[in-house]
């Protein structure tokens, strides 16, 4: 990827929010054979989107509609692994005859994304850590895959600005992005929200979300691991390849207000800090923090309160609005009190589903706008929260900012500052186009 592509820019707009897709038949491709779908991430989240797609064919007609053909990873472990359940798990034991991958076709290293995209395949799911997704997703699109992406989609401004200047290129070429942001596709939330878009609760005034957990997994380095290694293996607790836990997990939460309101935010402010996470070298112990709390503002004046912790105490994921004639508790369904939707199917299975569906029918569906105005949200809010100052949308997405490593390879030595002073971030200078 060559910098000019990274520091290309492009503004987002307001989105709305998707529809449940029904089943279908002659789920095949354009060959009459089934769709060839590859992996690229062979952790936990990876593994679990082929189960997803494998599901997801299995209640659509005329199956086996999907095969999965190729897997890679940085980590030829991981790749091993994944062969090991496709081979013996029972998760996988109802789809044996659909998993088509062999030791040729398990490719491993920093170049084993371009090696799964070339080995014939229609479909590619994208669940490496995201400091990486802003290069696989333009790699993929260059070469006119579908794409099933997790979130978050970048980890800085200009990961976010090649992705924004994706969008197009997906629809001019009729590709289907969905993203792993599924509470877009959980039939309660798009039911609540609809019911909320509708006036159930009047005009919009307020929302609050959060993502307050006590803590997430942590992996020590190995006896003489490299840096790089390190850090892609380890890869929750270091900006470049996490974006912070703000960016990473409660991403989802900010996405369903940005849903709410069909819009992305202007400005946020915020604090917060590194109080519990271990002490040492960042190199060893990483650089991000563990609590954050943002005020966000929208172009009609709505304010949204933020909040997300990795520390002891009461755990909250929810997402709350507040309007001139109720409120609505989204993540529960409840609408001044009652509740109004129910769920029938897995949102994990649901938004493979509704992939496969559009593809189908040749009726694209292109969620990378929405999923890419969630992650900046998500930025934004961090980088004003490190910065403890106002910041503007248009302005922090214009920033400079681009931490992935130049010229990375797995051995090298790749130094780490310390985790953000709060009011000690500044906002980088405007990028040069």
């Amino acid at each position: 990827m060559t910098e000019p592509t990274r520091r290309t820019f492009l503004q987002s707009s307001a989105v709305a929010g998707l529809t449940l897709a029904s089943t279908t038949a002659g789920l095949y491709a354009a060959n009459g054979q089934p769709l060839r779908v590859g992996l690229i991430g062979c952790g936990g989240r990876g593994t679990g989107a082929v189960r997803d797609i494998l599901e997801a064919s299995a209640r659509l007609k005329n199956n086996p509609a999907v095969e999965i053909v190729a897997v890679g990873d940085a980590f030829k472990e991981q790749t091993d692994r994944i062969l090991r359940d496709f081979a013996n798990s029972k998760n996988f034991a109802p789809y044996r005859a659909q998993i088509k991958v062999t030791p040729d076709t398990a490719f491993h290293g920093l170049d084993a994304y371009q090696k799964v995209i070339n080995a014939g395949v229609d479909i590619v799911l994208l669940a490496t850590p995201p400091g990486f997704r802003p290069q696989h997703l333009a790699a993929a699109l260059a070469a006119g895959k579908h794409v099933f992406t997790e979130k978050p989609v970048a980890v800085d401004a200009a990961g976010a600005r090649l992705c924004y200047s994706l969008v197009e290129k997906a629809n001019t070429q009729k590709l289907s992005v969905v993203a792993g942001t599924q509470r877009r596709h959980q039939k309660g939330y798009i039911e609540t929200i609809r019911r909320l878009h509708d006036g159930a609760i009047g005009d919009i005034v307020a929302a609050r979300c959060s993502w307050n957990g006590t803590g997430i997994w942590f992996r020590n380095r190995r006896p003489g691991q490299p840096d790089a290694a390190y850090q892609i293996y380890n890869w929750y607790h270091f900006l470049w390849t996490c974006g912070d836990h703000i960016v990473e997990q409660h991403v989802h939460n900010l996405d369903v207000i940005n849903w709410v309101l069909n819009d992305h935010p202007i400005r946020a402010v915020g604090m917060g800090g590194r109080t519990v996470r271990p002490a040492g070298d960042p190199k060893d112990v990483g650089n991000i923090w563990d609590h954050f709390a943002v005020e966000y503002e929208y172009k009609n004046g709505v304010r949204m309160y933020s909040f997300c912790r990795h520390t002891p105490g009461e755990s909250d994921v929810s997402e709350t609005v507040f309007g001139s004639k109720g409120r609505c508790r989204v993540d529960q369904y409840q609408i001044n009190g009652k509740r109004v939707a129910d769920d029938d199917i897995s949102p994990y299975v649901q938004e493979h589903i509704d992939l496969l569906t559009s593809i189908a029918t040749g009726k694209p569906l292109n969620e990378l706008q929405a999923v890419t105005d969630a992650t900046f949200t998500a930025i934004l809010g961090r980088n004003a929260a490190y910065a403890c100052r106002n910041l503007r949308w248009e302005d922090a997405l214009a920033a400079d900012e681009d931490y992935f490593p130049k010229n990375l390879t797995m051995d090298m030595s790749l130094p780490v500052s310390p985790a953000p002073v709060p009011g000690g971030w500044k906002l980088p200078p405007k990028a040069r186009s």
